[in-house]
């Protein structure tokens, strides 16, 4: 029988292991985590294989950060072109609420998303690891999200300009995607310059080199969707 001693140790013990792997946990936003900005792009510019591949691409960062038991959705529409159908982005990611990597809500429904009261700030839009993304101002800017929809989260239209650099399937010079600023900032304080998913369009194209000039490294936003 473990004497009393021995006994206040071995429960101390316990619980700092307890409270380590809980600490863990947190690093990567865990079973809680509901939304994160990736942290790396797919390395072909604005090409992420169609929605199915930028889905892809969120399920991975998200499992190897701990919160893999989820579906989840990129935040991209599609322009109902080329035989393909038209999907809004906010369409597909569920009804929230939804938190970032270190607890902090971003919004508790889809309206509540894309009205006045959304949390996405640049502190509040972090990275599947709870990292910040560099935005204006920064070293490397990279606050430019790929989004391809307007303010509400709808699609633009199959009459209207590529505006999601041919549904997320090219990488080149053709085509522009639209994107919005996670940090809210921008070159003037005009509601398109602080929009957090419909702020302008890239600028040369669909290739990396064309992202990263107007501010971007093909980045894109996540979402659970249950």
């Amino acid at each position: 029988m473990l004497s009393s001693k021995k006994w206040l140790v071995s429960v101390t013990l316990a619980s700092v292991a307890i409270l380590v792997a809980a600490c863990a946990g947190m690093v990567g936003g865990g079973n809680y985590m509901t939304f994160f900005v990736t942290s790396t792009g797919m390395g072909n510019g604005a090409d992420l294989g169609g929605l199915a591949g930028a889905d892809a691409h969120c399920q991975k960062l998200a499992a190897a950060a701990g919160g893999g038991g989820k579906t989840w959705r990129a935040y991209l529409s599609t322009q109902g072109k080329d035989g393909a159908p038209t999907v809004n982005a906010r369409d597909r990611i569920g009804r929230g609420p939804w938190q970032n990597a270190k607890g902090a809500y971003v919004a508790n429904s889809v309206d509540d998303l894309h009205g006045g009261s959304n949390n996405i700030t640049k502190e509040t839009a972090l990275n599947e690891n709870g990292q910040v993304v560099s935005g204006r101002g920064d070293k490397q800017n990279r606050h430019d999200i790929l989004t391809g929809s307007r303010t509400d989260g709808t699609a633009f239209g199959p009459g209207d300009p590529d505006m999601t650099c041919g549904n997320w399937t090219r990488s080149g010079a053709e085509g522009v995607a639209v994107v919005g600023h996670h940090d809210r900032n921008g070159p003037t304080n005009d509601p398109w310059a602080t929009s957090w998913n419909s702020s302008h369009q890239s600028r040369g194209g669909c290739s990396h080199k064309a992202l990263v000039g107007t501010g971007g490294d093909g980045l894109f936003y996540c979402f659970a969707a249950n």
